[in-house]
């Protein structure tokens, strides 16, 4: 699926050639300008303050979980998820031209991206790790060095970047890694075909809360898809609910939705909006 914001200023989160930039790149198309931010706060922050016009962010993935920082934002600001994507995370040894396998010393990348990579790693155990705040940005500054010894683990949009060389291909441990992204706007309204619902729900703090929050669901055949809980803060102990969910009929859906609101302390639709396609999560 793809929306139609021809030139459109996207934030991210990371540097170019970053796996954020690929979703935003699939969601939007080619003539968008692409804005990274070194943080989730400074890429929130940019939409808000109108440095960006849409903004993605990754919320899940199939092997880590959820981004639990992007959920905190999501409250904090008003944003609608206007649609979603999946791509697959493949990772790719890369480092400058020249470089050999053999005089590899050093690796580079994001802490996840390492822990993903473990098969790799372990079968060279003289290879020094080194964390980095970004995938992108680890190839990048790889590649800037000239320094053969290093090599960093990013996608091939960062290889292709930055002009460095993919000595090794597809070095994640499981191939079924793949990573769930929101497209976030200041206003939107649903397009046609939204059939997928994230909610933020406020319940009493008592017994039962949350089973009579869910029960309206089972009752009009909507398809709970996703439950995240996330502390709120001033309130120990106390959590605010985050669900995903589906309905084929946007009747059941919306009586669903009135009597959870009778039950619930608060709830806030935060976005409607078409169900990434499952063919890209498969391969």
């Amino acid at each position: 699926m793809r929306l139609n914001i021809e030139n459109a200023r996207v934030a991210f989160q990371g540097e170019l050639g970053a796996f954020s930039e690929e979703a935003a790149l699939k969601l939007l198309g080619e003539t968008i300008v692409t804005v990274p931010r070194p943080t989730f706060d400074s890429a929130f922050a940019a939409l808000a303050s109108g440095a960006a016009d849409a903004l993605v962010a990754p919320i899940e993935n199939s092997l880590a979980g959820s981004v639990l920082r992007v959920y905190d934002l999501l409250l904090e600001n008003n944003f609608s998820i206007a649609a979603e994507t999946v791509i697959p995370i493949e990772h790719h040894l890369i480092a400058c031209p020249g470089a050999t396998l053999e005089g590899i010393r050093s690796v580079e990348s994001h802490p996840m991206a390492l822990a993903q990579c473990e098969r790799l790693l372990s079968e060279h155990p003289g290879w020094k790790r080194i964390p980095a705040e970004d995938t992108a940005g680890s190839a990048r500054d790889v590649v800037g060095s000239g320094d053969r010894a290093r090599a960093a683990i990013a996608g091939r949009r960062a290889a292709t970047r930055y002009g460095g060389v993919i000595l090794l291909s597809n070095v994640e441990d499981n191939a079924q890694n793949f990573t769930r992204f929101f497209l976030l706007l200041p206003v939107h309204d649903p397009m046609a075909g939204a059939d997928k619902m994230t909610l933020a729900i406020c319940l009493a703090h008592r017994a039962g809360a949350l089973l009579h929050a869910l029960e309206p669901f089972a009752r009009h055949g909507v398809n709970l898809l996703k439950i995240e809980s996330r502390p709120i803060h001033g309130c120990p102990w106390e959590y605010q609910f985050f669900v995903d969910l589906a309905a084929e009929s946007p009747g059941d859906r919306e009586a669903a939705l009135e009597e959870l609101r009778q039950v619930a302390q608060q709830v806030r639709v935060l976005g409607l909006y078409p169900a990434a396609s499952r063919e890209g999560a498969r391969r």
